[in-house]
């Protein structure tokens, strides 16, 4: 979330609001257009409360999406350094091209994937090197009580890899449906112009501007937050980024050293195949 826009949003939005309530007051007869006040407030206490339920459902239902997404990569990382060290127990002709091809694999997630999530063209894309990990295993041939041990957690971490990476991607298209942004910026334009009802000539034009400010401001920085966690992928602050991935590059690069791979890699800088 870019704070900068998002304050500027809030602000620009809030002073229009009230600005209109101030027109509005000017015309507005003494004590507001309703003739009984205490029932239009409970009214709007209703249309308000309904909304802000109906917020809170969404809220939780995007940041549901966002915690699976962060989770998603996290466990993704965390399963290709793990599938690095189970190789080092397969056969000896395998250990070597599996560990380059996850590390391999690591770089295409952060300099491929994560920028097609952001500008959401993601899509269904596979990962060149999830196909390329699996050609290899099939060549393997376990012979030993150990080698038939990491071919079998191998698989196990292969399925866990790939649910993984499947959660991190689902929160790239958000969970947000385009029908129930309609409902909700109807139920705010319902919920301003239920307010600028209140306008009261005899009022201070400063309580004026404070009954509008606070609503149109809360409601504007929520829609902002739902917006934000419907789509965590961006540069902006709070934003999903691969912190994980990046990490386990790393660890990926000093237990290559550790093993004594000191081949090239097939793949570029970026994880793409040069072979």
């Amino acid at each position: 979330m870019n704070v900068a826009w998002s304050a500027l949003i809030v602000i620009v939005v809030t002073a229009v609001a009230i600005t209109a309530m101030l027109l509005v007051r000017r015309r507005a007869p003494d004590g507001s257009f309703f003739n009984d006040g205490d029932r239009a407030s409970g009214i709007f206490g209703v249309l308000a409360t309904g909304f802000a339920i109906l917020l809170g459902l969404v809220v939780v239902l995007a940041f549901t999406s966002y915690d699976e997404s962060r989770s998603g990569a996290e466990a993704e990382a965390l399963v290709v350094g793990q599938q690095f060290e189970t190789a080092q127990f397969l056969p000896p002709d395998a250990r070597s091209t599996l560990g380059d091809q996850l590390v391999c694999y690591a770089r295409s997630v952060v300099h491929e994937e994560w920028p097609r999530m952001e500008a959401g063209t993601q899509g269904d894309a596979i990962n060149p090197w999830g196909v390329e990990l699996f050609e290899t295993l099939q060549q393997v041939d376990p012979t030993t009580g150990p080698e038939q041990s990491a071919y079998d957690k191998w698989l196990d971490q292969t399925s866990t890899r790939e649910e993984a990476r499947s959660d991190r991607i689902h929160g790239a298209v958000g969970v947000i449906p385009g029908p129930l942004w309609l409902v909700l910026f109807f139920i705010a334009a319902v919920v301003f112009c239920y307010v600028l009802f209140f306008a009261d000539s005899g009022e201070r034009a400063v309580v004026q501007a404070l009954l509008m400010g606070a609503v149109v401001a809360v409601i504007t920085a929520t829609l902002l937050l739902i917006g934000f966690l419907n789509e965590p992928f961006h540069r902006g602050f709070g934003a999903l980024r691969p912190v994980a991935m990046e990490r386990t590059l790393r660890i990926l690069e000093q237990e290559r050293d550790v093993v004594g791979a000191t081949g090239a890699l097939p793949c570029d800088a970026e994880g793409a195949i040069t072979r």
